[in-house]
């Protein structure tokens, strides 16, 4: 048996999956998910209140609802 690696643009992710696990003769392998560090989990969510902090303050714009649940 072979093995290949393929990557995926998120958006096209669950299409990809559907079809790939449609083959019979397809195994598919679901990567391990490993819980960030502490220290990352506390460097992202302060960069997500910052984040937050400039787009009320008007130096950043916001993304609509509309745009997140399209890109999810």
């Amino acid at each position: 048996m072979k093995e290949i690696v393929v990557s995926v643009p998120d958006k096209e992710y669950t299409f990809f999956m559907k079809l790939v696990k449609s083959f019979d003769f397809v195994t598919v392998l679901e990567p391990e998910v490993k819980p960030p560090s502490k220290q990352q989990f506390l460097n992202e969510l302060k960069q997500a209140v910052q984040e937050v902090n400039d787009i009320k303050a008007g130096k950043k714009k916001g993304e609509s609802v509309k745009d997140f649940l399209i890109e999810l």
